[in-house]
């Protein structure tokens, strides 16, 4: 059999909740893990996450087969589930760890998260300025467990706080049937 690489993407949308489902199951989706990065403490709780304390991000971690899914389709989905003009938090979570960012794990990563955000800057569908930050990966701390694959295991509070954050309209309304389904 066959030994496959594959690559990693790490991504910050706000509530690590709602940024699982629209990448999870997709063919050349190997995996999809709810954590905590580019903060400055070793292996955090969500609670101290969640203090601000930390300096880390809610964010999901991807695995994936570059030759069956390419970064730059990860990005789309991305640039789909955000608010990346909003500097502080994600429609209604507030604070450093809901902020937008993408991690990017070697310069080819760099390069085309930098034009994908220069494309969607140019492309007129948002009024204000892209403010996501393109960062350099640091490491990644996998969520408890509660939090993993959140919208398969509380489907009804999954669906009640995507739509009561704001989330669900917003993306409606900036992306329409473009969206993934």
């Amino acid at each position: 059999m066959e030994s496959r690489e594959f690559d990693v993407g790490t991504f910050a949308g706000g509530c690590f909740w709602c940024m699982v489902k629209p990448f999870d199951e997709q063919p050349g989706i190997i995996k999809v893990v709810s954590g905590y990065t580019g903060g400055h403490k070793e292996n955090p709780s969500y609670e101290e996450v969640c203090s601000e304390t930390t300096g880390h991000y809610e964010a999901v971690q991807i695995t994936f087969d570059q030759k069956q899914f390419p970064y730059e389709k990860l990005l789309e989905i991305y640039w789909q589930q955000i608010d990346p003009t909003d500097p502080g938090g994600q429609f209604y979570d507030r604070g450093e760890s809901y902020q937008t960012a993408i991690f990017y794990h070697n310069e080819e990563q760099k390069k085309i998260a930098e034009e994908s955000k220069r494309r969607l800057q140019e492309s007129g569908r948002f009024q204000k300025p892209i403010v996501t930050k393109i960062l350099p990966a640091t490491p990644f701390y996998e969520a408890e467990e509660y939090h993993q694959h959140f919208y398969r295991k509380n489907p009804a509070r999954y669906h009640s706080y995507s739509k009561g954050s704001g989330r669900v309209d917003f993306i409606k309304r900036h992306w329409g049937e473009e969206i993934e389904k």
